[in-house]
């Protein structure tokens, strides 16, 4: 199982990105998204969440507003904004790419 830590350098935000193109969320809910979505394979810690989180709200990418969790808990939901939107598809295209060439130097090992 791979943790944040594991991740390539910026992943994590294009996973945050993704996972809030499907609807706005709070944060616990973010990490288990992924973790679902990915059948378990990662695993997202707080410490490497929450200053994701912050740093993508500071971009202007994200945008946060408190509101009542499904165990009715005061909690920051997170949606995309028109701008990560669109670094969302910069995120998605330059992910194709790298994932491109890597495919490439592991075929000619």
């Amino acid at each position: 199982m791979a943790t944040s830590n594991d991740l390539l350098q910026g992943t994590l935000d294009l996973l945050i990105l993704r996972t809030l193109a499907l609807e706005p969320m709070h944060g616990w809910g973010i990490a288990l998204r992924i973790q679902q979505l990915s059948k378990e394979a990662l695993q997202i810690g707080q410490g490497s969440l929450y200053p994701a989180l912050h740093r993508l709200e500071y971009r202007g990418w994200i945008k946060a507003e408190w509101g009542a969790s499904e165990n009715n808990r005061k909690a920051k939901f997170y949606s995309l904004t028109r701008t990560g939107k669109k670094q969302l598809d910069a995120e998605m295209e330059n992910w194709d790419r790298i994932a491109g060439a890597i495919a490439l130097v592991l075929k000619g090992a």
